[in-house]
């Protein structure tokens, strides 16, 4: 029998891809929700809307949320998601994030309460998780950063910033790990969680087994890139770019976005992401290999060597 699966946020990065992986399967029929009519879209749905999603939820079987906005946003979301469930129940795979751990440390399993005093999207995700702790039949999914073919923030920026030779050896400041997972490892737990048998209520970590540090992913994108020997970026040029460079960016977005001129800005480097280049987190995903099957995960040199176009002459 067919499963109608509901897809929330279809027009992003990740969903996108679980629609093309549902429609492939033989078991699964994709419904794509977005907030806006366009290509690819079956339905407009107001995610931040209980009544809206409860009529969706009447004509599927399951629901993946891939929605990504604002914080406040995020928040919207997850009440009108357990508003509308409460109506018209149906298994949920919600998407969360690493993020919710914050500035912790060490070897993170699933059983880590989310981190106190963190603002922004951390705490929108974890607030969002909160506000779906009593919903019934759900998989929460807490991805570390997800990488392929079209990341905009894991690969494509990475890349450009690599490139650039604005990032390299980052020295202590890139020996944090990395949690990288491959888009096609997400999408894989994405459907094996709708497949699980009976009623459940169950978190997972997402982040390959043996993750490399920063630095030594941005070597890899290197090798990939034709761009080595990487350059050495000490802790000076670093703060150069948080502190300096990344504001300095950020206005100019903001000032094109206004004036409706279409600008091709490099990408910032902002206090955040420095800071998570640093992190000595490492997420423990042995259950998600345990009750999805996520093994073998993508491998390194497979999943950055898929994600970008090899120019000629590139070293390997």
């Amino acid at each position: 029998m067919t499963s109608k699966v509901l897809v929330l946020g279809a027009q992003g990065y990740v969903g996108r891809r679980v629609v093309a992986a549902l429609a492939a399967s033989d078991w699964a029929q994709p419904v794509a929700a977005g907030r806006r009519a366009g290509a690819g879209v079956d339905i407009v749905v107001d995610a931040t809307d209980s009544e809206a999603l409860a009529q969706a939820f009447a004509q599927a079987d399951a629901v993946v949320n891939c929605m990504a906005g604002s914080p406040a946003a995020i928040v919207e979301n997850a009440k009108a998601l357990r508003l509308a469930l409460q109506r018209v129940p149906a298994r949920l795979v919600h998407f969360s994030s690493m993020a919710i751990y914050g500035a912790i440390e060490g070897l993170i399993d699933e059983s880590c309460p989310p981190a106190g005093g963190v603002g922004g999207y951390s705490a929108a995700k974890a607030q969002a998780e909160q506000e779906l702790a009593q919903t019934a039949d759900k998989v929460v999914l807490r991805p570390g950063c997800i990488y392929g073919p079209g990341s905009p923030q894991w690969t494509d920026r990475i890349a450009a910033l690599v490139r650039a030779r604005r990032i390299g050896d980052l020295g202590e400041r890139g020996d944090g790990c990395s949690n990288l997972v491959h888009v096609d490892d997400v999408v894989q737990a994405v459907l094996a969680a709708l497949r699980l048998p009976g009623k459940v209520n169950a978190v997972y970590n997402l982040a390959m087994r043996d993750a490399p540090d920063w630095n030594d992913y941005f070597l890899a994108m290197a090798r990939e890139l034709g761009a080595v020997p990487v350059t050495r970026i000490g802790n000076r040029r670093l703060k150069i770019e948080t502190h300096l460079a990344a504001p300095a960016l950020k206005i100019l977005e903001i000032l094109a976005r206004r004036a409706k001129l279409r600008m091709a800005l490099p990408p910032p480097i902002p206090p955040s992401l420095a800071r998570l280049w640093g992190q000595d987190i490492r997420l423990d995903s042995r259950a998600a290999e345990r009750d999805l099957g996520l093994l073998p995960w993508r491998s390194l040199q497979e999943g950055v060597r898929d994600s970008l176009p090899r120019p000629a002459g590139a070293r390997s």
